[in-house]
């Protein structure tokens, strides 16, 4: 979700001048849970369920010169944060994962393959009741744009050998995130960052909700836009800053390290013959004190 306030905790509005995170939700909120916030609706709902769970078939990116390693984005973002993970020390304790802005589930069913507890967090409603579908049921229908009007009929499905059980969802906001789920070995933020209405209260919280020796793992494309963040809470990308900069100073200053940059691509499929083809920065953080 492209993740939440998100949903995927995430998605919301501007005011010029400064204000607090609570005055903000308060202003938001209203939006988030009703028909003015895009990922409430079945066109973003459905976008997504594609995005997270179609990608493995032939027809979703059929074409030959296509972006072909832009794909399964969502596995791969699971995959890189297990191998941090297993960098861990081992220890006899239950391991977990926190994804905020989970969206519709993926990354967290994948995790589930590898962690004993994932828990999944977003401001979308319709996102999260759609990760209960699954979770109940395995599957859930879904259809796709293919042309003008004309739509066709998928499956969302998750694997049988992954232990649903062992994730949980729920709606939540990624600039007041739960004080009472504890910590987790891995954290991810995925194309949730430039989302967030007061992102520097989602980033100041990891230190608290991740393990000594984790890592957060953030995926973004520092996409700032005013309707969603306001210009004063911007990481950057005015006056020639650079959004990166101002994150690392901020994780490094609560006693993160830098383990890891680069680039993952991800693509999401509008209709049969339109794509976004995103390239975010990744980056991967280790919590030292």
């Amino acid at each position: 979700m492209l993740r939440l306030a998100a949903a995927k905790l995430t998605r919301t509005p501007l005011r010029s001048v400064r204000l607090t995170c609570a005055s903000l939700r308060s202003f938001h909120t209203s939006m988030a849970l009703n028909d003015d916030n895009v990922y409430e609706t079945n066109k973003y709902v459905e976008e997504y369920l594609a995005f997270h769970y179609g990608q493995d078939k032939p027809d979703y990116m059929p074409y030959k010169d296509g972006p072909v390693q832009a794909v399964d984005f969502n596995v791969r973002i699971a995959d890189e944060c297990v191998k941090w993970m297993q960098q861990m020390p081992s220890t006899d304790g239950k391991t977990r994962a926190l994804d905020v802005g989970c969206a519709v589930g993926r990354a967290c069913f994948e995790l589930a393959k590898h962690v004993d507890e994932v828990i999944g967090i977003d401001y979308s409603q319709a996102f999260v009741d759609s990760c209960n579908e699954i979770k109940a049921k395995g599957s859930m229908p879904y259809t796709r744009l293919e042309e003008g009007a004309n739509r066709s009929q998928h499956v969302a499905e998750i694997s049988a050998d992954i232990d649903r059980e062992r994730c949980t969802f729920m709606q939540g906001d990624g600039c007041d995130l739960p004080k009472d789920i504890g910590q987790f070995d891995v954290i991810l933020l995925a194309n949730l960052i430039c989302r967030l209405p007061q992102p520097m209260d989602c980033l100041t919280r990891m230190k608290d909700m991740v393990k000594p020796n984790g890592y957060v793992v953030i995926t973004t494309p520092f996409s700032w836009l005013d309707e969603f963040t306001p210009r004063d809470n911007w990481l950057g990308g005015y006056d020639g800053k650079e959004s990166c900069d101002k994150m690392f100073d901020v994780l490094k200053s609560e006693g993160f390290e830098v383990v890891h940059e680069g680039d993952i691509p991800f693509l999401i499929r509008e209709h049969r013959r339109k794509y976004q083809l995103v390239f975010p920065h990744l980056s991967v953080l280790k919590y030292t004190q």
